[in-house]
């Protein structure tokens, strides 16, 4: 329990600085891949958690070195090829999530990393219905599929609409409550 409250609040951390400064500094992410990875040795001992009163004190969380350094690997590998691909990624992204995934283990951290693309995509809906009104995107919508239908083309957008899309999305809240589904369990996946 403890191991997940300390990235709980790493995570709450870089939200704050997300959401004010639009940065996620290294201080954050390197810190807690290191306090990750340092916990994951302990963790490799059980001989040294204690539980007392239903809480856990100790590094019974943590995934051992080995599961800290795959998750770390895995997920920061995928979100550097969201990098690479996707120009809205940041770097302080790819390091965010590539801390989440040492703290959580390969298979956890993925779906932690799923969990922040699917809540992003939905924070970038909401954003872009309340910017353009629900009623005006169905008609853009609308719109837009006749026009490639009868040209038998995609159209291109205006500059209005386009800007419209430039949504700026802020991934650590959303890493910040992803985590908190994937080690709550709150969305059971089978």
């Amino acid at each position: 329990m403890i191991v997940t409250l300390l990235l709980l609040a790493l995570l709450a951390v870089a939200t704050a600085t997300d959401l004010s400064r639009r940065k996620i500094y290294n201080r954050t992410t390197y810190s807690g891949m290191v306090a990750a990875l340092l916990l994951g040795v302990l963790g490799d001992y059980p001989a040294l958690t204690a539980e007392i009163g239903g809480w856990v004190f100790g590094p019974r969380d943590p995934v051992g070195l080995v599961g800290s350094i795959w998750g770390l690997l895995a997920c920061g590998t995928l979100m550097l090829a969201c990098y690479v691909f996707f120009s809205g990624t940041g770097g302080g992204d790819v390091k965010l999530l590539a801390m989440v995934g040492a703290f959580l283990g390969v298979y956890d951290g993925i779906e932690a990393v799923l969990w922040t693309f699917v809540l992003g995509a939905c924070m970038g809906l909401i954003v872009l219905v309340w910017r353009v009104g629900p009623w005006q995107l169905v008609v853009r919508v609308f719109r837009q599929t006749m026009w490639t239908l009868k040209l038998g083309r995609w159209s291109p957008l205006s500059e209005e609409e386009h800007e419209q899309l430039q949504t700026p999305l802020h991934l650590a809240p959303n890493a910040l409550l992803a985590v908190i589904i994937v080690r709550f369990h709150l969305i059971p996946i089978f």
